[in-house]
């Protein structure tokens, strides 16, 4: 700790403010990915940048993901590919509601 602790004095937190999860979230409530974001600063903490990236890269790849939803649109295009190729071979057929059509009822 410094003998100066010039972030309190100046009434500002740059911890906090590096970090996207940590910052004050409207209503109090923590943000979504926060406990994602939250376990892997607390991996990487005292371990420096190249130990961090290598012991913790479980945990980072769960907060971007949390993030950035990336596998599940992957999987999701997976799935609609497979749909579109069954429909081609005729082994599936969708049910009314799923076609796209204008609903009739009022």
């Amino acid at each position: 700790m410094p003998f100066w602790d010039l972030q309190r004095q100046l009434g500002i937190d740059v911890d906090r403010w590096l970090l996207r999860q940590s910052t004050t979230q409207p209503y109090g409530v923590a943000g979504a990915c926060h406990a994602f974001e939250r376990e892997w600063v607390e991996c990487g903490h005292g371990l420096g940048q190249t130990r961090a990236r290598r012991e913790c890269q479980p945990e980072y790849e769960d907060f971007m993901e949390c993030m950035h939803r990336t596998k599940l649109a992957l999987r999701l295009k997976k799935i609609l590919e497979q749909r579109d190729k069954m429909i081609k071979e005729g082994k599936y057929t969708p049910p009314e509601y799923h076609k796209g059509e204008k609903d009739t009822r009022p």
